[in-house]
């Protein structure tokens, strides 16, 4: 193993996301600078990614050492207002699944939270939850 690559690790939290999303229904997915404009008509997710502080788990150089990486996602879930809650607690619980304490491609999920609810969306026009979780890595150096 070598020291972790952030993309591929960015790469496997984003796609498992926006593939679950592009199954009926399709829901867009916006991720970290991406513009996009949406309808208030119509539901979308945005998926925001954080790593965090790192830890040494073995003393060592930058050889011969062993890490754990970590950090953080947020993922807004935004549906139709005046509708009530129903459609995006669907959506909610369409990913919890897919992260909820799951392995996958060496990223460790932790338990999730959410969906909570969110009191002042941005954008304005939406009703939204907010689901969030933390995660983890190891590389070897």
């Amino acid at each position: 193993m070598a020291a972790a690559n952030l993309n591929s690790i960015r790469n496997t939290i984003e796609s498992r996301l926006n593939t679950e999303l592009q199954e009926a229904p399709i829901i867009p997915v916006v991720f970290a600078n991406q513009s996009f404009d949406p309808d208030s008509n119509s539901s979308f997710v945005q998926c925001l990614l954080a790593f965090g502080d790192d830890e040494y788990l073995t003393l060592g150089g930058t050889t011969s050492s062993d890490n754990r990486l970590v950090g953080a996602v947020t993922i807004n879930i935004f549906t139709e207002q005046n509708i009530g809650a129903g459609s995006n607690y669907v959506i909610g619980k369409r990913i919890r699944d897919l992260y909820n304490r799951q392995v996958v491609s060496g990223v460790i999920f932790d338990p999730v939270i959410g969906p909570t609810l969110v009191s002042n969306p941005v954008p304005e026009g939406f009703f939204q939850t907010q689901i969030r979780m933390t995660f983890e890595a190891y590389e070897n150096l």
